[in-house]
């Protein structure tokens, strides 16, 4: 098991409560929180008769798209840099 100091937060995401538990802060995990209840409310504007559990989903799909272009775009830079050094 892990020594690090698990933090607990309840957190209000899409109209429903949520208790997170984390390592990370507090107000860490209530950014995180805000980001995915924004993302859900912009996805549902522009999708009004979607369902709050195929809304999460898109949303989540849209979450894991921005992480795998950052990934890349990362990955990218650190060949360019590496690059420069050599």
């Amino acid at each position: 098991m892990s020594n690090e100091r698990k933090n607990r937060t309840t957190v209000d995401i899409y109209g429903q409560q949520y208790v997170i538990v984390g390592t990370e802060s507090t107000s860490h995990m209530r950014h995180v929180a805000s980001q995915v209840d924004d993302k859900m409310r912009e996805m549902s504007s522009l999708n009004p008769s979607l369902d709050t559990s195929k809304l999460a989903v898109l949303t989540a799909v849209n979450a894991v798209h921005d992480y795998l272009k950052l990934k890349e775009e990362y990955k990218f830079l650190e060949k360019e840099l590496k690059n420069l050094k050599d």
